[in-house]
């Protein structure tokens, strides 16, 4: 029996009350004269509305440890990470992992496996392959459909995958950053019902009237709450929370809580907040989450109060899972598949041959901190022996991804401004999406020795400054960690803050900010393992350019 006050989001009112819980199920909810002063208030866990496990560097049971501390007792996550890197197999050990959890996962089938065609990943899942995940039960949903030319020219792959999500009623997500007008109109009308890659107010609010659902994002790289949250007020009933990507270091200190704090501060309304973040995604996905209903699942959580919503403790199917900041979790042994080819490379490897001449005009991918959008601008770089080389004056610098999936691969060579470092380099097997190895350093000899450390373990995050290779190990796919979590945020934070003060990188996120360098389906400038992506064009262009 809990005595607290009761927020009653569906009739969206407070009250003083007490909850009977019998059999992990709420058996009634009664209200009373008075409870205790010190009872905090009691509400619906919250829901991530899209992340990605894997981001996390953790695998789901671990995920859940951290975020339970934190009022979150359900995610809507997107394997297309570690489906990238093991296909079908990687999905299942992802549902495998989280059953063994009390949180309640709900995951997608990916919908982009590869992402494009214009980078290698290390499996794929077809339309067939898709319509059998989507006929598992323990699969929500159709996740993120990143190919929106796909949808745009009908191709008919990309629309088999989204017909065998209608054929069973399951929701389809949407991924289409900077989409307007028609475009967006005809992209939507296909059966798509939600973005998260919103960036502009104006972009949100033209996809909002098409009866789109809008997720405010804030995670470890994009951040996007404080362009969007206007809209709790314009378009409430649309409006939900997601992370998206949340690095260990950052999950450790918060969730969905914080962007619920955020919203209140703002001016937003209370029960327009809270039903973003807890009631919405429930509702849109038919999430088995309880939502504080006499015969519902016993999942709710108690904070302190309604304003900074420090959560106290945290309950699911009648069971306490987090209490005063720690939680009540195990942290369980876990298996670790992978697939990891690349062979060793030397710096001679990663020379750059230039037009003749002692200046080079180059594509430059502009790096935005905070923002997994990139821009395109130009560079001239020097040139030394025939070999075009990177600038820090300018901060120009090498960016290097090599597939992982084949022993003997070529590098492919671009520069990229906006990381700041000052010296040594910084390297990632985590490299959305096909999850190639991706680097970027001051010059060749530190690219090789961090890329050579990253392969030595056979996937992980490393960087190099002063002859000092520092990595941490992912072995389960090249994405994520076997530690425990609170130990693996630990060991990031310290490998952060050196990228920070020995290599003198500039951004917040230096790793999270790397691993959408490589993604080809996010504005505007791209590397993949195959050469130079323009976004807009959605082809390869030429790295050099004429003077």
């Amino acid at each position: 029996m809990f005595f607290s006050h009761i927020i009653d989001l569906h009739a969206r009112r407070i009250f003083p009350g007490e909850i009977i819980v019998r059999e992990g199920r709420i058996e009634a909810i009664r209200e009373v004269a008075t409870v205790p002063p010190d009872s905090g208030y009691i509400l619906p866990g919250f829901t991530d509305a899209h992340v990605h496990v894997e981001s996390s560097m953790m695998p789901p049971t671990e995920f859940a440890r951290l975020a339970v501390v934190h009022g979150t007792i359900a995610t809507v996550s997107d394997p297309h990470e570690i489906a990238n890197v093991l296909g079908a197999a990687g999905v299942q050990f992802m549902l495998d992992d989280a059953a063994r959890s009390p949180f309640k996962f709900c995951f997608g089938a990916p919908s982009c496996v590869p992402a494009t065609r214009f980078e290698t990943a290390g499996a794929a899942l077809d339309a067939p392959a898709v319509a059998q995940l989507l006929a598992d039960p323990r699969i929500g949903y159709l996740s993120e459909m990143m190919n929106f030319p796909g949808v745009l020219f009908e191709d008919a792959e990309v629309m088999d995958k989204i017909a065998a999500a209608k054929a069973i009623g399951k929701p389809i997500d949407g991924h289409a950053p900077g989409l307007r007008g028609d475009e967006a109109r005809r992209y939507f009308a296909a059966g798509i019902s939600t973005d998260h890659e919103c960036f502009t107010l104006e972009e949100a609010t033209e996809k909002a009237a098409l009866g789109v659902h809008i997720l405010l994002r804030e995670g470890s790289a994009a951040r996007n709450f404080e362009a969007l949250w206007p809209l709790l007020h314009t378009h409430p009933a649309q409006v939900m929370f997601c992370s998206d990507d949340k690095h260990p270091d950052d999950l450790i200190l918060g969730h969905i809580n914080q962007l619920v704090a955020r919203a209140l501060s703002k001016g937003c309304e209370l029960f327009d907040v809270l039903r973003a973040a807890c009631l919405h995604p429930v509702a849109h996905y038919q999430l088995p989450v309880g939502q504080l209903r006499p015969g519902d699942p016993a999942d709710f959580i108690r904070v302190a109060d309604l304003k900074d919503f420090k959560v106290l403790e945290t309950w699911i199917n009648g069971v306490c899972v987090a209490r005063k900041g720690e939680s009540l979790l195990p942290h369980l042994p876990v298996e670790t598949p992978n697939q990891f080819l690349a062979e060793p490379i030397t710096a001679a490897d990663l020379a750059l041959p230039a037009p003749a001449g002692t200046h080079a005009r180059v594509r430059v991918i502009e790096a935005y901190d905070g923002q997994i959008v990139t821009g395109s601008t130009e560079a001239d770089l020097p040139v030394a022996d025939g070999l075009c080389l990177p600038d820090t004056a300018q901060d120009v610098l090498k960016i290097v991804v090599l597939n992982r999936y084949t022993a003997k691969a070529k590098p492919a060579i671009g520069f990229v401004k906006g990381l700041g470092l000052e010296q040594g380099a910084l390297a990632s097997s985590v490299a959305h999406d096909s999850h190639n190895i991706v680097a970027v350093g001051t010059d060749d000899a530190a690219l090789a020795a961090v890329i050579n450390a990253i392969i030595a373990a056979k996937g992980g995050v490393g960087a190099y400054a002063g002859g000092e290779s520092r990595v941490l190990p992912l072995p389960i796919a090249g994405l994520m960690s076997d530690l425990d979590g609170y130990a693996l945020a630990h060991r990031y934070a310290d490998l952060d803050a050196w990228a920070k003060t020995a290599i003198g990188c500039k951004v917040r996120a230096p790793f999270m900010l790397l691993s959408f360098l490589a993604l080809p389906v996010i504005p505007a400038l791209k590397m993949t393992d195959l050469g130079v992506f323009d976004v807009q064009r959605f082809g390869f262009v030429d790295l050099y350019l004429k003077a």
